[in-house]
């Protein structure tokens, strides 16, 4: 059998422990299974070649998608390509999407003309598509409504990580039977802790996110204060006896705001630069609080009981912080100082209002999460 695992890549820091999920979950559920990845900029040979992957050869250019010829080759072309350690479109079983937010109008029309041909021929071939745990839509352009009518019913599993997401796909194709709504799924991984990060219990975890001042946020309050807001928390969690560190979650986008914000202190505080997920993870869980404007990353700290504040440039931030019964802990990009304040010092609070919902949450969200890899086995061992 041939998974594909689609949407992950390895400068992403969200993306990649999605990739550990799945990975792991693969050699848990099916050990002799042969894992493909696309190939690209962000997801490098030897990164892909540590994990024993094939690559995935794809004759795909702007709207230009051949990748249906590959059905048409004879065995000997697909067997000589699989020597050089390349497979095509034609040779995978099952594609498990993790692409975690790709498919909306925030990004290009053409993400979604192309997954609709691949569902289609997905369909045609017998082959299991399945959308893990993920954010999706709005869908107001008509092209893209089009597509996805047609093809999304030709899925094996559609799984929405939140309300919104799930009405957006619901108002396209009704109440599919496979149309499912689970927690993001990194959240039942367990992090590692690097010897170098200690004392965890006086530290505050800065998260920064290019995002937050691109195009793709529609919230200009954001463009306009998020440095600002940034550092007056970062200056208040000093001044409470705190220290703020900076954490690269994704990048050379991330890091140049990391560095921006480091140069306002002195380039005086540690900058973390970690490539391995699980411990990023691990060292989120083992703050004492974490400010964050990455997805994954407040996913980190909240599945692990930590308070986390965090900034939002869409739905996903709304609803997760809703989901874990904490909206208060969203930040408000128009608050007054003295309220952003009082929020910062209220999350490092001894014994405060926030944890007992947050382990509540979380408890029950990696029981959700089990359900859904019980599906998906199901999905893909009926398949094979």
């Amino acid at each position: 059998m041939k998974i594909e695992i689609k949407g992950v890549q390895f400068v992403n820091k969200g993306a990649e422990l999605m990739l550990s999920a799945i990975l792991a979950r693969i050699e848990q559920y099916w050990p002799d299974a042969d894992i493909v990845l696309k190939g690209g900029p962000l997801s490098s040979y030897k990164q892909r070649a540590l994990l024993g992957a094939y690559q995935k050869l794809s004759l795909r250019k702007n709207r230009l998608d051949l990748n249906g010829l590959f059905y048409c080759m004879p065995k000997s072309f697909h067997r000589y390509l699989k020597t050089w350690g390349i497979l095509t479109e034609a040779d995978i079983d099952i594609v498990l999407d993790a692409s975690g937010f790709a498919y909306g109008d925030q990004w290009g029309w053409l993400q979604i003309r192309h997954l609709g041909a691949e569902l289609s021929r997905s369909a045609k071939h017998g082959k299991q598509y399945v959308f893990l745990p993920q954010a999706f839509g709005p869908f107001t352009r008509k092209q893209d409504q089009r597509a996805l009518c047609a093809n999304l019913k030709h899925a094996a599993l559609i799984c929405a990580r939140d309300d919104e997401s799930l009405k957006h796909i619901q108002v396209l194709v009704g109440p599919l039977p496979h149309l499912k709504q689970y927690p993001d799924f990194t959240n039942a991984v367990e992090g590692v802790l690097p010897d170098y990060w200690q004392q965890g219990d006086r530290k505050v975890c800065f998260v920064p996110n290019s995002n937050m001042l691109s195009k793709k946020n529609q919230n200009q309050a954001w463009k306009k204060h998020y440095f600002t807001i940034m550092t007056l928390l970062m200056a208040h969690t000093i001044k409470l006896g705190y220290q703020p560190v900076l954490l690269n979650h994704e990048g050379e986008g991330d890091r140049e705001i990391c560095h921006k914000l480091n140069h306002l202190f002195g380039d005086q505080l540690e900058l973390i630069e970690e490539s391995a997920p699980l411990k990023i993870k691990g060292i989120l869980g083992n703050s004492r609080a974490v400010v964050c404007s990455r997805f994954h990353g407040c996913v980190s700290a909240l599945s692990q009981g930590v308070v986390c504040l965090g900034t939002s440039w869409s739905h996903k931030y709304e609803h997760l912080f809703n989901d874990y019964a904490v909206p208060d802990l969203l930040i408000d990009p128009t608050a007054t100082e003295s309220a952003l304040l009082a929020l910062l010092e209220s999350a490092l609070a001894d014994n405060n209002q926030f944890i007992e919902k947050i382990n509540e949450k979380a408890d029950s969200y990696k029981q959700l999460t089990e359900k859904m890899w019980l599906n998906v086995k199901n999905k893909v061992d009926a398949s094979v």
